[in-house]
């Protein structure tokens, strides 16, 4: 496709970089934006924000790595360079949930209404960002004879020359537009903290689970069966999503009320006897 979008002299920019900083920027706008419109502390959810964006990246990369290590081992100065491809999602993931975890919590902030307000974004984000794996060629399909197969001819491409493959990136790219959509028709609608968050988790757990299928690129040693390190993730990370949108959903069937993470419980009185 276009791995390199420009060069300046001796800089090089690289259209993955450009489209994975515009996808990081716009995560972070959006959850800014929508800070706002929530009465929470803008500030801290623009710092949350920059510590979430440098956590995914280092954990999306440390996870590439890991799944490569052979070639970083060989080429240990290879592994800074990130914007030429080879960030895992769900490393970055990992890294910043942990890292939401304990801003929000030294900051005050309400963990799962803070995660509601990130997700339709972090969705975003992703689609964008996609879009770079595109056009650096990385993240690629497998072989196949579709009418809509894309073929990369430039050679600093990282997918395989001359020869039709799925549009993996294009798939997982479109799949998360209509995410974030849903996401944000959720989130006027959610019943309770942390369902626009879950929702996401689900629904990415499927759809990523669904679409390594298709991937051609090396995936790591099969962990169970022929499930991949990331096929694993995947569906972990949906069946925890579905156990924690059903438990709350339950409560509310049941006439109890699901408390948002911003209010505090109700007080009781003691009974007098």
């Amino acid at each position: 496709m276009l791995p390199v979008l420009f060069k300046i002299g001796p800089i090089t920019i690289h259209t993955y970089g450009v489209l994975a900083a515009l996808g990081f920027f716009l995560a972070v706008l959006w959850a800014a934006r929508s800070a706002a419109k929530a009465g929470l502390d803008a500030a801290a959810v623009w710092d949350l924000c920059f510590y979430l964006v440098l956590a995914a990246i280092i954990g999306a990369r440390l996870w590439f790595v890991v799944v490569h290590w052979n070639h970083y081992l060989r080429h240990p100065l290879n592994v800074l360079k990130f914007w030429q491809g080879g960030l895992v999602f769900y490393g970055g993931l990992i890294l910043a949930g942990l890292t939401a975890i304990i801003f929000t919590h030294r900051k005050n902030l309400p963990l799962w209404t803070t995660a509601d307000l990130l997700a339709p974004g972090l969705a975003l984000g992703q689609a964008v960002g996609r879009l770079g794996c595109l056009a650096a060629g990385c993240c690629y399909g497998r072989p196949t004879d579709l009418p809509w197969a894309v073929t990369f001819t430039d050679k600093q491409s990282l997918a395989p020359l001359h020869q039709p493959l799925h549009p993996a990136q294009l798939y997982s790219s479109l799949a998360l537009f209509v995410i974030f959509g849903l996401l944000v028709l959720l989130q006027a609608r959610k019943r309770f903290a942390g369902q626009v968050f879950w929702t996401y988790g689900l629904l990415h757990g499927l759809v990523r689970t669904a679409l390594e299928t298709l991937r051609g690129d090396f995936r790591g040693p099969n962990l169970i069966g022929p499930l991949t390190a990331t096929q694993v993730t995947a569906l972990s990370l949906a069946l925890l999503s579905l156990v924690m949108l059903i438990r709350p959903g339950r409560r509310l069937s049941s006439g109890q009320a699901v408390l948002n993470d911003r209010e505090p419980p109700p007080k009781t009185e003691k009974a007098a006897f």
